[in-house]
């Protein structure tokens, strides 16, 4: 059985987002299937999952700059961190042929995730829904006022 699958809790309304989500979900996915096969297989594979996600954060961290979150939020700062784990997890696997490190990494990323989604990425999607943010196009219909304060939290309720 897959360590994490497409739920509707996972489906935030907003298409884009969704989509990288559902890609994010399924390259984790290959790479848990690749933990059975050989250690090049399992380079490649979690290689693509890197790049992948490193495309996804910097994705949302730009959308968040065009909705005015601050540079120092802490959804941003998340993101930082997940992306500095992977990399140490991709460098030992490629330096030492650690295996081991990339089997803890798969169950925890399919555990973090469904959290982040609903209380970061949610609070975001609800963000751009809210300044009139097209992620195709990058336009604004409702730009934050320039006196207004940077969001400095993920953008939810619960968080400033």
């Amino acid at each position: 059985m897959a360590v994490i699958t497409w739920n509707e809790t996972l489906d935030l309304h907003q298409p884009r987002m969704d989509q990288t989500h559902r890609e994010f979900v399924d390259l984790l996915c290959e790479v848990e299937s690749a933990l059975e096969g050989d250690t090049a297989a399992l380079t490649a594979t979690l290689a693509a999952f890197v790049d992948h996600t490193e495309a996804h954060f910097a994705q949302e961290d730009r959308w968040m700059t065009s909705c005015g979150f601050a540079p120092e939020n802490c959804h941003t700062f998340q993101h930082s961190h997940v992306m500095q784990v992977l990399r140490e997890v991709q460098r030992r696997l490629v330096e030492d042929a650690d295996v081991a490190t990339v089997r803890l990494l798969v169950p925890e990323l399919a555990q973090w995730f469904p959290s982040h989604a609903q209380n970061m990425d949610a609070p975001l999607a609800e963000t751009m829904m809210h300044c009139g943010f097209d992620p195709e196009t990058g336009t604004l219909t409702q730009p934050p006022a320039p006196e207004a304060a940077p969001i400095t939290g993920c953008g939810g309720s619960t968080c400033s």
